[in-house]
């Protein structure tokens, strides 16, 4: 488990925003060793990038990578959710992200063709933005004839 932990949090601390300014506050003062503690408890650690993220950012970073990806009392299953993250790193591009995220997920139990087909909707998403958005389809018009408004 604290592979998988480790895993996920490689991944979702160098992909969070972690220019947030709601949840930066945190991480001020002597709440940037609670905050290193916390890691080092929930994970066996504290790696070192994470010690790289700026002091006014990391409790933020964190508070957000613990309630969100690393819950699993959110709506979304542990699996599911670094499957949508696999998809969107391979888009940003983040090659750590795909890395991390690829083995969390074989660690949480996904096959190769869930991956596969992970990153498939996320390239399919990409072809047909770029084609909506490079032909400049009238989004009006294209809500009414897919049924919407």
């Amino acid at each position: 488990m604290t592979n998988t932990i480790n895993t996920l949090i490689s991944a979702a601390v160098l992909t969070a925003d972690l220019s947030t300014a709601s949840l930066s506050a945190h991480a001020e003062g002597p709440n940037v060793e609670a905050t290193y503690a916390d890691i080092e408890k929930t994970i066996g650690g504290v790696p070192s990038f994470v010690k790289q993220v700026p002091r006014a950012a990391i409790g933020g970073a964190w508070l957000e990578l613990k309630e969100l990806e690393l819950s699993d009392t959110t709506a979304l299953p542990p699996k599911t959710k670094v499957l949508i993250s696999l998809a969107v790193a391979a888009q940003i591009p983040c090659t750590y992200c795909v890395w991390a995220d690829t083995n969390t997920a074989r660690q949480l139990g996904a096959t190769d063709e869930e991956i596969g087909e992970a990153v498939a909707m996320a390239g399919l998403t990409r072809n047909w933005s770029t084609l909506f958005n490079g032909l400049q389809v009238d989004f009006d018009q294209f809500k009414k004839e897919m049924g919407g408004q």
